[in-house]
């Protein structure tokens, strides 16, 4: 019995819009795009699965009143989640090919911020985006969080729907003390108990730069080997340099990496995978050209 397959995960949506002249703006990154051009996104969707992505995710990450403001969240959060849903799963059903998505639940409070977590408001913030997500999704996915509190939270407001949960941690860029760590300054080692006691299906490490993702993927594998967790780890990484600890994800467009082209990328994704990580992508600043050659590649 040969080994298990790499899946294969989608790239970044933001970037790709802005590439292919979508509308895109701060503050509100790719929320834009589903009001004034869900065609665009749906193309992006399409452009990963022809490129092996064997899942995708919605495009709901910015649907957050930190994106699009408290009074258009309030009037067009769910609906917005909904449209997200359904250009994914739409561009599922034209590809014909058995390729899932992925719900995206973002931040509630801002990228990068966790001292801005407001237990009180979660619910209210959750629930329109599961609601309108629902019918479209074969999981769910809160990425980019940066605390387990957050995490736990996100989880708690989930629906008994039977679809697996996926969780994405983003880390700290750099000062770590050779400790992995996430944005909230919190051990992987914590935040992989974490998971194990939620159930969560895949831990993964995303928005972060390669440089540090290796080091969370092996402290996640010695903990789910020491609990006897049968949980599968992934990572997707950003062509950023390393964000500093101010940093919040709608200060502007960030450079991007030179040497984070698509071979540049995979030798940091074959790494991850001899590791142990199963599931593979990348987050802003990879595309479709970048999650093309993952899947030729690591597949082989």
């Amino acid at each position: 019995m040969g080994a298990a397959r790499t899946v294969i995960l989608d790239g970044g949506m933001g970037r790709e819009l802005q590439r292919r002249g979508a509308p895109f703006r701060q503050p509100e990154w790719s929320a834009l795009a589903l009001s004034e051009a869900p065609q665009a996104v749906e193309a992006v969707h399409a452009a990963y699965i022809d490129s092996g992505a064997n899942v995708i995710t919605s495009n709901s990450y910015a649907v957050v009143p930190f994106h699009i403001g408290e009074a258009r969240f309030a009037e067009e959060g769910q609906a917005l989640a909904a449209l997200a849903g359904e250009l994914a799963r739409h561009a599922v059903d034209a590809s014909g090919k058995a390729v899932r998505v992925a719900g995206s639940l973002p931040p509630l409070f801002g990228s990068y911020r966790p001292d801005l977590f407001q237990a009180e408001r979660v619910n209210e913030l959750l629930s329109p985006l599961v609601q309108g997500l629902a019918p479209h999704v074969d999981l769910w996915l809160a990425e980019t969080q940066s605390s387990i509190v957050e995490a736990r939270a996100i989880h708690a407001g989930l629906p008994q729907d039977g679809k697996p949960f996926w969780l994405s941690f983003t880390l700290k860029d750099e000062g770590t003390d050779d400790v992995p760590r996430l944005r909230s300054g919190e051990p992987v080692t914590e935040a992989a108990e974490a998971a194990a006691q939620l159930g969560v299906q895949v831990l993964l490490f995303n928005c972060s730069q390669p440089e540090v993702i290796g080091a969370a993927i092996d402290a996640a594998r010695h903990t789910f080997e020491r609990l006897g967790a049968a949980i599968q780890i992934g990572a997707y990484a950003n062509a950023f340099p390393p964000q500093p600890k101010e940093a919040t994800a709608n200060d502007g467009l960030d450079p991007l990496r030179d040497d984070l082209d698509p071979p540049g990328y995979l030798h940091w994704a074959a790494d991850w995978q001899a590791r142990g990580a199963s599931h593979l992508g990348g987050c802003c600043g990879i595309g479709p050209e970048h999650i093309a050659v993952l899947a030729e590649q690591l597949n082989r």
